[in-house]
């Protein structure tokens, strides 16, 4: 095997330069200077590291010979790579490197040396089968944070077993409680489990991190997608624990408060928030039904929450003359949580999006915004998604 020698080649010219670039880009974000080996694939992993490259973290993508499996993942596609891709690896380098080869386990280890993190998405036990395992690593490497994102963790009953965002859903709780209350079981239209997973990667690395400032000490982080999805049960979870009752699906309408579901307007849907008595008396005020605010049905929560049908019929009669998005600013401004149901075309073109930089613009890019604003140091667009080309 000859590629991962080429592309050690090619490191050992850059090494001294990257080094330069990571000292001096002290200013280019807050986690500037910060190096990661990003041996992840598909979303969980990839979405975490492209929180810490969007922060000015020097992030190495190295895939496997085939390439990360996403790239395919269409159509759409931009330039022969899937959108699905190029949607969570902007701000990397990408290199291919083959680590069941004794070449490409050493490639990787010359990495480590410069590295503050190593994060992989591998089946548990895959890299203590090569000889990279913490329990290796970290005796080389005592600084470095190995973060392992898998479906279940490498042990207990369910330990070492493939995870997926669509089956932790189910397998979690989170599809009994999703959908209609008449109907099926239903999967969250994004892969919310995935993403949460790296969210959960990316928060924990940053703790390591600032414990590393204490003890000099990396250590290895244990995140699965089974822990992430069960994190995702309140109020579910804590409503169990208080009556033992086992939770149903209720469509758009909220377990514990009402009013707080969708409701039909002239035009489109609304949806209504409302989390306390004070919004309750406000929101009747607005369309004209303060009637109802003597109705013993209605006066406290638990009151709605046992009529709630009457009540949101009554609400869609006097919401049936609305706008919903004009009825929703008129509540916000008044203090009731409100909103228009919208689709993604219109919230990616909506006036605020634009001025919260939600939308990146740049050249043939277009991708979602960092949602995480420093003042200082904020989020940027460095490098594009990297290209694929086998070595």
């Amino acid at each position: 095997m000859t590629a991962p020698l080429r592309i050690q080649d090619w490191w050992n010219g850059w090494r001294g330069r990257f080094k330069n670039m990571w000292q001096n880009n002290q200013t280019q974000g807050a986690l500037a200077g910060c190096r990661v080996v990003d041996l992840s694939r598909v979303l969980g992993g990839p979405f975490c590291t492209q929180i810490l490259g969007d922060h000015g973290a020097d992030v190495i993508k190295l895939e496997p010979p085939q390439g990360d499996e996403t790239r395919h993942w269409g159509p759409p596609f931009e330039d022969g790579i899937a959108s699905y891709f190029i949607g969570v690896n902007r701000n990397k380098t990408g290199l291919t490197i083959d680590l069941s080869q004794q070449e490409g386990q050493d490639f990787v280890r010359s990495l480590l040396s410069d590295a503050d993190i190593m994060i992989e998405n591998f089946k548990p036990g895959t890299l203590e089968k090569w000889g990279m395992g913490y329990d290796v690593l970290k005796e080389q490497f005592p600084g470095l944070i190995h973060c392992r994102i898998s479906g279940f963790g490498g042990d207990g009953p369910l330990g070492g077993l493939p995870g997926y965002d669509a089956c932790a859903q189910a397998l979690c709780g989170l599809m009994s409680v999703n959908g209609e209350k008449d109907g099926e079981p239903t999967r969250v239209g994004l892969p919310v489990v995935d993403m949460v997973t790296g969210m959960n990667a990316a928060l924990a690395i940053l703790m390591a991190m600032n414990e590393r400032h204490r003890s000099g000490l990396g250590q290895f982080l244990d995140i699965t997608l089974f822990d992430s999805a069960i994190s995702l049960l309140h109020p579910h979870a804590a409503n169990f624990f208080g009556n033992g009752t086992i939770p149903g699906r209720s469509g758009n309408a909220h377990p514990n408060i009402s009013p707080y579901e969708t409701v039909n307007t002239r035009s489109g849907q609304l949806f209504l928030a409302v989390g306390n008595d004070r919004q309750f008396q406000i929101l009747l005020k607005v369309i004209n039904a303060e009637e109802l605010a003597n109705d013993v049905r209605f006066t406290t929560n638990q009151d709605r929450l046992k009529n709630r049908p009457a009540l949101h019929t009554i609400l869609e009669d006097k919401l049936s003359t609305h706008e919903a998005a004009e009825i929703a600013q008129t509540l916000l401004r008044a203090g009731v949580p409100a909103a228009p149901v919208m689709n993604v075309k219109e919230i990616l073109e909506h006036p605020h999006t634009h001025h919260r930089n939600m939308v990146i613009n740049e050249g043939a890019y277009r991708g979602l915004g960092s949602p995480i604003k420093l003042s200082r140091t904020p989020a940027s667009l460095r490098k594009l998604p990297p290209g694929f080309k086998q070595t």
